[in-house]
């Protein structure tokens, strides 16, 4: 590719596993993230240089860049940079090679095939060959990260996937509308029926054993039912550390997506199974 610059929206960890490999490939990274991102599994979500205004996650660095000038200077210098741009105004100012759909809203909130030379939509709410030029499958199970080039992946179930046994009994969701309080930290093992956090004085205790492996940020707004915290029942303290399994099969699927359509373009051969 003679433009090697590939913007990603969102900065949550599906987006940033997907971040983490191309970055490892060779590519320019770019995501771009709301003013305060509520991602649950922060210490692998380059999202978080917007609070901290720098994150390593397994040897690849992002971070907060203000304006054009700024995420020249990152990029040149082989890091993410990462840019608050609700809106996206910088897919325009940078004209990247690919756009990356990656906020996982389960519906496009506005992405364009015609925003670069390669559009992907990673999740459901994307129709391959209409808004985007392909989609990434994101459901666990035995096509999670297959490519697809007609229609789109599967559709939300809201359950999320099971991990160790278990599938919503491990998601932590506000009891109430209010400001978070944490009282716990990503990493620590927990009990059924632990304090994990406070909103509004009420109680949010974990619903199953095992180590937290998400949990969003202290001191943001949330409303009722939201989802704020993860558990993981394998129990496994790295696992909360490292990108995960679902993470690696999606930016296989993207980078898989990337490259062959990069290729269709130029009038090479690229087979699809």
């Amino acid at each position: 590719m003679d433009n090697n610059l590939v913007l990603i929206k969102g900065g949550g960890d599906l987006a940033s596993g997907t971040a983490h490999r191309l970055t490892k490939c060779g590519f320019a990274v770019v995501m771009l993230e709301i003013q305060q991102p509520t991602v649950i599994r922060r210490p692998v979500s380059f999202a978080e240089a917007i609070y901290k205004g720098k994150i390593t996650v397994e040897g690849v660095t992002a971070e907060l860049a203000r304006g054009a000038q700024e995420i020249h200077a990152i990029v040149d210098n082989g890091n993410i940079a990462v840019a608050v741009d609700p809106t996206w105004s910088l897919v325009s100012t940078l004209k990247p090679a690919v756009v990356i759909d990656a906020v996982l809203a389960k519906k496009n909130l506005g992405t364009n095939i015609s925003e670069a030379p390669v559009v992907i939509g990673l999740g459901p709410g994307f129709t391959a060959g209409v808004d985007v030029h392909a989609v990434v499958e994101t459901m666990r199970g035995h096509n999670l990260g297959r490519v697809i080039l007609n229609g789109a992946a599967e559709p939300n179930t809201g359950v999320p996937g099971i991990i160790g046994g278990y599938g919503e009994e491990r998601v932590l969701r506000a009891p109430a509308d209010g400001v978070f309080n944490v009282e716990k930290k990503i990493g620590e093992q927990v009990s059924k029926g632990d304090l994990v956090a406070k909103i509004e004085g009420i109680p949010l205790e974990a619903t199953i054993d095992g180590v937290l492996r998400g949990l969003l940020k202290n001191g943001l707004s949330v409303p009722k039912g939201m989802k704020v915290g993860d558990i993981d029942p394998r129990a496994d303290r790295g696992h909360c550390f490292t990108i995960s399994d679902k993470a690696r099969a999606v930016a296989g699927g993207a980078l898989e997506a990337l490259l062959c359509l990069s290729l269709k373009q130029k009038g090479s051969v690229c087979k699809w199974i």
